[in-house]
């Protein structure tokens, strides 16, 4: 991992952007596999969510088995590998694709989370948010016959699990106005709210380069990220196990898990002083 540090000796304030893999060893599947291909079906669309009442009840059904695993999961090494790297004054800004909120309970501060957080849901029509452990409680309540299942946990608090039953399922709602809840997270064909983006643009302009973690950077909402330190004449560096969308831009790849290269490389930072 001697490379990784030389790279940040070289650039010692980093614009640090987190995908999937960061929160495997907590526990929390990715997305794709080494070749940034679906492990299983494509998590669910706005347009879908919107549409239909039935892909809704489907969409929590899973949710209310498989968001205990993703709400119960602890941070690992990597993640308190990057407080860490903070701390050593070499982090301008953490950004995540992630919305478990790992960094944030390993200590990490002002993280701009791309793709919003899954500790809440909001209103779509009256914008109140809810807190997801209070839904959590009122889904099993009102779905006992799902209350017991055990699925393969997915991404982001979903599960590998397909039922009769999602016809009967009852979905949550606004307790204030009865309007449709979301999960407060940025679903696949919604875009990232645009205060967010800018937050992390400007960030990344005051930084000397860029570290990728656990990312295959496949959603253009990191990749754009590479590309924006490209025009600015700024070095990108990656930690991730496979391909990654900016493969042909890097300065740098490591091919290790996580919480290793990132454990490794504070070492080496704090041994040299």
């Amino acid at each position: 991992m001697s490379a990784l540090g030389d790279f940040v000796r070289q650039h010692p304030r980093l614009f640090v952007l987190t995908g999937a893999g960061i929160s495997t060893d907590s526990g929390i599947p990715g997305y794709r596999d080494a070749n940034g291909q679906w492990q299983r079906s494509q998590p669910i669309t706005l347009q879908a969510f919107l549409g239909s009442h039935a892909a809704r009840q489907r969409y929590w059904a899973r949710s209310m088995i498989g968001w205990p695993v993703a709400a119960g999961a602890q941070p690992n090494a990597g993640h308190h590998a990057l407080v860490a790297l903070a701390g050593q004054g070499h982090v301008t800004r953490l950004v995540t694709q992630n919305v478990d909120g790992l960094h944030q309970r390993a200590g990490s501060e002002d993280v701009i989370e791309l793709h919003g957080s899954i500790g809440s849901a909001i209103c779509l029509s009256c914008g109140t948010r809810h807190d997801r452990a209070n839904v959590q409680r009122w889904l099993a309540e009102q779905n006992g016959a799902l209350r017991d299942v055990m699925a393969e946990p997915a991404a982001d608090g979903d599960a590998h699990f397909e039922s009769p039953l999602f016809a009967h399922f009852r979905v949550p709602s606004c307790e204030r106005c009865d309007g449709l809840l979301k999960p407060d997270v940025v679903f696949f064909g919604e875009s990232v709210p645009r205060d967010r983006v800018d937050d992390a643009r400007a960030a990344l302009a005051q930084s000397d380069a860029v570290l990728v973690v656990g990312s295959s950077l496949t959603v253009y909402s990191g990749y754009r990220f590479c590309v924006w330190a490209g025009q600015m004449d700024k070095p990108v560096a990656a930690v991730n196990l496979g391909v990654t969308r900016a493969d042909p831009m890097l300065a740098l790849k490591v091919e290790a898990p996580c919480a290793q290269a990132l454990s490794e490389l504070t070492a080496q930072l704090a041994a040299a002083g």
